[in-house]
């Protein structure tokens, strides 16, 4: 796997690809790329119904499924927050 730097061959890191789901899920794909992985979700305008349809789309993005019990605002609270939780999954899938 080549780790260099982005624009390389390499593949986009999971933050990269969230940060792509959140841009296009909030209408803004050409912002997602300055998104703060900080700030909160609910401030950057992802609404309920868009909070959904970002959990859908990271269990399409990642090939895996979020546990009942793993669907929690402090999971989905941040960029960063969601990506904690995808590492996570990912792990105990492998």
């Amino acid at each position: 796997m080549n780790d260099g730097p982005v624009g390389s061959t390499a593949h986009p890191s999971t933050r990269d690809r969230l940060l792509r789901l959140v841009g296009q899920i909030l209408g803004k794909p050409e912002a997602a790329a300055s998104l703060p992985a900080e700030a909160r979700l609910s401030e950057l305008g992802m609404s309920s119904i868009k909070m959904v349809n970002l959990m859908l789309a990271v269990e399409t993005e990642f090939d895996l499924t979020i546990p009942q019990g793993d669907i929690t605002p402090d999971n989905f609270r941040s960029v960063a927050s969601v990506e904690a939780l995808v590492a996570r999954l990912l792990a105990v899938k492998s």
